[in-house]
C-alpha cells in the first residue's frame, strides 16, 4: 500500500509533502506524489518538487508520480486517484483561514474529505 498526497507549487503543496513521507516512513510503506500542474503532463518533475525529491529518506525509495492538470478538478483528480491507487492515506493541504473561513473548509478539502475513498490528513500551512 502507499501514501497518496496532493501537491502543487505552494505552501500548503509542500507542507502536505513532508507530512505524507513522515506518514509513509512511520507505516513503512510507498509514497505516491498527484501532481496538481498547470504544464502538460510530459514536461517532467517541477524544479521545486524535484528539490523535495532529492532530500527525501533512502529507505522510503523513489515516489510514484502522476500528473494531472491544474484545470481539472483537483478534488475530482484526487479522489479518482485514491480510488484507483487504494492508498492507506491520502494527504493534503489547506490554507490558513480567516475566523469566517474557519467556518468552512475549503471546497476542495472538504469534497476529498467527504468523498475519499481513504482516511484524509489534512495539513495546515503555517502561512
Amino acid at each position: 500500500m502507499t501514501v497518496l498526497v496532493a501537491y502543487n507549487d505552494s505552501p500548503q503543496g509542500e507542507k502536505a509533502l513532508h507530512a505524507a513521507v513522515a506518514e509513509a516512513v512511520r507505516r513503512q510503506t510507498g509514497l505516491e506524489i498527484l501532481v496538481l500542474t498547470p504544464q502538460a503532463p510530459g514536461a517532467g518533475v517541477p524544479p521545486s518538487l524535484a528539490h523535495l525529491i532529492d532530500t527525501l529518506p533512502a529507505a522510503l525509495g523513489r515516489p510514484e508520480i502522476t500528473y494531472r492538470p491544474e484545470h481539472e478538478s483537483p478534488a475530482e483528480s484526487i479522489i479518482e486517484r485514491a480510488e484507483r491507487a487504494e492508498p492507506d492515506l491520502v494527504v493534503v493541504g489547506a490554507r490558513k483561514r480567516t475566523p469566517v473561513g474557519k467556518f468552512l473548509l475549503g471546497s476542495t478539502t472538504q469534497r476529498v474529505l467527504l468523498d475519499s475513498p481513504a482516511p484524509v490528513l489534512v495539513v495546515k500551512a503555517d502561512h
